[in-house]
This record gives structure tokens, sequence and C-alpha cells, in this order.
């Protein structure tokens, strides 16, 4: 019989973390454990509100359907998550937090990190971008210089975007990835996409909004760019209708539902031709080490929520200069504290 308990947490960021849909100073995250015998499993949710998440609705939704989940013989991750599908329907953050901790305790019971029981070895894993929140170029400047990184990610969608990047490349040599949210119409995107192109831009993410399916194909005719896929690739039923649009996805866990459907998404993604990027959503260690359990699959990966936090509830992430690498331990490999800690920097 499993054990299910909740924590949650509020967890301050270094810098106001503003994109094209807000700007926020704390991230609120739900984390889960499922226990047998002496051992835990943790998974992570993060709370977002531009998708009606929050950890209160998230809480509710568990406690409605706990003893039900308690009685559950986890024997398989599959079959699981597929439980999960069907008992809380269009809660695809709170299953992503169950998800990941069935596969933490699942890997914790063999004794292996998830990412060997998933048959994998730990090669040809990218590197983890930093993320720059839209902000006035002097702001991002000292962010920049604070997290020297050989891989920048930055947030875009203002007037001034191009001075900004140009401001910035004078500065560094670091390739960038460019993420709009859905923040360009397809003008400013076609006018941008050169200029982009010469400031040593490698990626673009979600130009364009989600319904605009018929502009994005348009665009990647004329893209010397890739361009990634994000908002308009939620869940594993949406693989297929960006292949049209787009040249890769970004899979985030918490959308999809977690660790077993990205699986998924990854293997239809190859049978498409797409690239793969598996993205944060400014989780903690833990919502990060499921992420970086994945890497040896994919191309790219932006998992620097713990960069971007200030606090963390968790340890065995550890980074340097964009290289991520795990305790050793088995399971996601990090050891939950059970409270947030502010960070004691170097």
């Amino acid at each position: 019989m499993l054990r299910v308990q909740h924590y949650s947490f509020d967890l301050a960021f270094e810098y106001p973390f503003t994109t094209h849909k807000g700007t926020k100073t704390s991230q609120p995250s739900l984390v889960v454990s499922l226990g047998m015998g002496n051992l835990n499993g943790y998974g992570e949710a993060p709370a977002i509100t531009y998708y009606d998440v929050t950890v209160e609705k998230m809480i509710e939704a568990l406690n409605a359907k706990r003893t039900v989940i308690e009685r559950y013989a986890l024997i398989d991750t599959n079959r699981f998550w597929h439980f999960l599908h069907h008992l809380l329907p269009g809660q695809n953050f709170l299953i992503a937090a169950l998800d990941i901790a069935a596969w933490d305790l699942f890997a914790k019971l063999r004794r292996k990190p998830i990412y060997e029981l998933m048959g994998l070895k730990w090669e040809n894993v990218p590197l983890t971008d930093y993320t720059l929140g839209m902000c006035g170029t002097v702001e991002m400047l000292a962010k920049m210089n604070a997290h020297p990184w050989p891989v920048y990610k930055i947030k875009v969608g203002s007037p001034n975007d191009i001075d900004i990047l140009r401001t910035l490349r004078s500065y560094t040599d670091a390739p960038f990835r460019v993420d709009a949210n859905e923040g360009w119409t397809f003008e400013e995107a076609k006018k941008l996409l050169p200029e982009l192109e010469q400031l040593n831009v490698k990626l673009v993410e979600q130009p364009l909004k989600r319904e605009e399916a018929e502009a994005m194909k348009e665009l990647k005719q004329i893209s010397k760019l890739p361009l990634f896929a994000d908002e308009s690739c939620r869940t594993e039923d949406e693989v297929k209708k960006c292949a049209d649009g787009f040249d890769g996805i970004n899979i985030k866990l918490t959308k999809c539902g977690g660790i077993t459907p990205a699986l998924r998404m990854i293997k239809e993604a190859r049978t498409l031709g797409l690239k793969v990027m598996v993205g944060s959503m400014n989780e903690s260690s833990i919502g990060s080490a499921a992420i970086a359990n994945l890497m040896p699959l994919i191309d790219e990966v932006d998992a620097d929520g713990p960069l971007l936090l200030k606090e963390d509830v968790a340890e065995g992430l550890k980074y340097d200069k964009g290289i991520i690498s795990l305790s050793g331990g088995s399971g996601l490999g990090i050891q939950f504290w059970g409270e947030k800690r502010e960070k004691i920097k170097a």
C-alpha cells in the first residue's frame, strides 16, 4: 500500500522573473511523496497562473483521491500513469508530480538511477542554458555578468528586442536561444528572424500564438533558424500537429503529465523528424532532476530552475558551466529536505 504525502512551498527567485506572460518574484510549488516500506519517491509540480493551476487546487484534487491512490499496487510506472490519467482528468500538473514520484520510488526499489532504469547511459547529454528574463538592458547585462554561462536563453517580446540582443551580444560570444512565449506577430517574426541569425541565435521558441498554426507553417518555410514549439505542444496529442510548423518541440513535464508521456512524445517526435528539448517551468531540484534524467534522449535542455531560484528544497543536482551532473544515487538522484532553504552563495 502506498503512502501519499504532500508539501507546499513558495520559492523566491534571485531576480524578478518576467516573460511576455507576466512577472513573478517567487514560484509556488507542490511536492508529493509516494512511500513504500522505508523508501519514498518525490515529484514536483510548479503552479502556473496562466494555466489556472494553483497549489491549493492541486492539493484539493489530491486529497479527493488520496485514498484511491494509496490503495494502488505500484508494479509498473506506465500502468500507474494511465490509472492517474483516468482518476484525475484534466489534472496534468498534479499527475506529473505523482508520475515523477512513482519513477523515483520505482527506481529506488531497484537501486538504479531513473535513466538506467530506462536503459540509458549517461552520455551525449546537452548543456543547459541560463535564462535571462525580460527587463531593461542594464539589468539584463548585470544578470548575465553575474552568471557567466556557455549558452543563454533570452525571454523576448518587447519593442526593443533586437537592441537588447545586440547589446548582450557585444558582451558575450555565448550562443543565444530566444523565447518569445507567443509574443510576436507574423510580420514581426518575419522581420526579426534574419537579424537573430546574425546575432548567433541558435533557435527560437514559440514566436507566434498557438492558434496561428497556418502562419507557423509559412514562417517555418522562410526561417533559417530552428523553430521550437512550446505553448503549441502541451500534450502528446499535439506532437504530430507541430510537425509542419516547427523544427522541434519543447516538452514540459508538468504540461504533458510527467515522465511517462514525455517518453512517448520523444519517441513520436523522432519518427516525425523533430528535434527535442525538455524545458523548465522553474522547478526546484526535484522537478529539474526529473528533466535531467531524460537528457541522454534529447537534443537540447532547459533545466535551470535551481539556478534562477534563491531557495531550494533538495540537493544532489549539480551545475558546472552548463553541465548538469547527478549524485549517482538511485531514483532521481536527489535528497529531499522537507523544507525550503536559502542557498549559500559561494
